[in-house]
């Protein structure tokens, strides 16, 4: 360590200490997950020291001048923040984005982001960003990734590896915000196949094969078959629907509020692990229900059929829709085979199931969109990694 002295600009952080406080009291979801707003707190709970904003300029000759002072550069990080303002249009047409902008930052800068940036901003009579979301970091088997380790790992080779829905889909899936996440192809592989290939577009084929749907529309709900439970709170309704039929109906009616609330939260791992547990419900429910099983040529039976098919693909329609964040390509291959159109695929608004309330199916009796093959192709286990060497 080669110990320097040298005179620079300082800001006054010493003086935002209670102003941050306040700030964070009065906007509790400011820095989201909790966690690390509590660390912010913490952080304020000691004095702040006041911050160098300059570095001289004969040993930094690269960065923007201190104007009015040639002989100070400005400190890289003071620079680097207010690129956020200066990309909005800062000073003349800012408003229209701040301070409603989102930050996105991972947790190893967010003393910059959560402490010295919106002291920044309160000294310069600006609003702090309406959020700022804090993520964790990714090891790899375990182990920090490193270049001597070799254990580094090239996104575009995860990408072809993949697919890019495939890998974002494991990201956010496995990405949990408060922790670091664990990357290995093994985990990739048997997340992918098993929650995307196998358990959604398995039941998308499954439910919309010849077989089961020989027309290729979208089939017709029959009320006496699945008849509306009463409103005094009964648990039995004459029909042919069980408890268990019931239970899924209610889960996939609240999903879409429930995953709003977790991407509005940062906590999109949350959201999907909630839609894959309803596929696995809606599966259980095609499999308990076996419609290949089912005489044709019985009216009742018949209505039966359509009935559980007219379900399932109601249950695949909200899936598709609420995963078109996360998995695009797929989301609209699922919305396609549907027949979803896309002015219907909008997340506000979403409703499940309006036969069940007694109002029309935009979509019942429609013609299905064209089978363009399996949903998503199921991986295999590869003897190479998709990472780089300590040499590339």
């Amino acid at each position: 360590v080669h110990w320097t002295k040298e005179e620079n600009y300082m800001f006054r952080l010493s003086a935002f200490r209670e102003p941050l406080r306040s700030w964070l009291r009065d906007n509790p979801h400011a820095i989201a997950p909790p966690p690390f707003r509590q660390r912010v707190l913490r952080w304020l709970e000691e004095e702040l020291p006041d911050l160098s904003v300059s570095r001289e300029r004969s040993r930094l000759p690269w960065g923007i001048p201190v104007p009015g002072d040639s002989t100070q550069t400005i400190y890289v990080w003071v620079d680097a923040l207010v690129n956020y303002l200066s990309v909005v249009g800062y000073p003349e047409t800012h408003g229209e984005w701040w301070p409603a902008a989102h930050h996105v930052v991972g947790k190893d800068i967010l003393k910059f982001h959560g402490v010295y940036w919106p002291a920044l901003l309160l000294a310069a009579g600006l609003d702090p960003p309406e959020r700022i979301l804090v993520h964790s970091h990714w090891t790899v088997r375990g182990q920090k990734m490193s270049k001597s380790l070799g254990n580094t790992v090239e996104p575009s080779a995860c990408i072809r590896r993949y697919t890019l829905d495939g890998f974002r889909y494991f990201l956010l899936r496995q990405g949990v915000p408060e922790r670091d996440g664990d990357y290995y192809e093994e985990k990739v592989v048997k997340l992918v196949n098993s929650e995307l290939a196998d358990a959604l577009g398995g039941l998308l084929n499954r439910s919309t094969a010849p077989s089961i749907n020989p027309s290729n529309t979208y089939p017709r709900f029959s009320e006496s078959c699945f008849p509306k439970l009463p409103a005094h709170g009964g648990t039995k309704a004459t029909g042919r629907a069980s408890a268990e039929d019931y239970e899924l109906l209610a889960s996939v009616a609240s999903l879409p509020l429930q995953v709003a609330g977790y991407f509005e939260g940062f906590q999109i791992y949350k959201a999907l692990e909630c839609i894959a547990l309803r596929v696995r419900q809606t599966n259980s429910f095609f499999q308990r229900h076996a419609p290949w099983k089912l005489d044709r040529r019985d009216p009742a039976e018949q209505l039966w059929l359509d009935t559980v098919v007219h379900v399932t693909l109601e249950c695949l329609r909200i899936y598709g829709t609420l995963l078109q964040p996360v998995v695009p390509h797929a989301a609209d291959k699922l919305l396609s085979r549907l027949a979803v159109g896309p002015e219907e695929r909008g997340l506000s608004g979403l409703t499940f199931l309006p036969r069940y309330d007694g109002k029309p199916c935009p979509f019942e009796g429609r013609q299905l969109g064209p089978d363009t093959g399996l949903l998503f192709h199921r991986l295999e286990r590869s003897q190479q990694h998709p990472t780089e060497t300590s040499g590339s």
